[in-house]
């Protein structure tokens, strides 16, 4: 009789575990500029390229997996007249999921190593020495 008791709080537990062990869904991060933000970078050294009127994209030093293209390119252009493409800048802004990366990974079962963000740069400048300068001269 004992272990008949035993038996049915146990099936009772395995029922009953998993209404006290959901925790609810986790909200996923919403892509695209201005959304939810991943992370912010501040000062970060970047390898950045570009073409004279298209797209802005960076690379972190160090993390050569990852790909930044600029929200805000018609803003920082004038900051890249002096420099060369393929650059390091120091890099700060606001980074967010790139829409494209995330409807491609999301269709794939491939989990790709290289990701793509967007980021919202709010300031781009040459670190000569430990002393900021704007990269335009001024």
């Amino acid at each position: 009789m004992r272990g008949n008791t035993i038996r049915r709080i146990f099936v009772a537990l395995i029922i009953i575990a998993p209404v006290f062990s959901y925790t609810g869904c986790k909200k996923q991060a919403r892509c695209g500029c201005g959304k939810d933000v991943l992370l912010t970078l501040s000062a970060t050294s970047s390898y950045i390229y570009f073409t004279d009127g298209a797209t802005i994209s960076a690379m972190i030093v160090g993390d050569a997996y990852s790909t930044y293209i600029f929200c805000n390119p018609s803003e920082m252009f004038p900051k890249l007249a002096n420099a060369k493409s393929g650059d390091i800048l120091q890099l700060s802004g606001q980074v967010y999921w790139d829409c494209n990366y995330v409807y491609q990974s999301s269709n794939s079962s491939y989990q790709s190593l290289y990701k793509t963000y967007d980021v919202q740069v709010t300031d781009l400048f040459l670190n000569l020495y430990g002393k900021n300068k704007p990269v335009s001269g001024n």
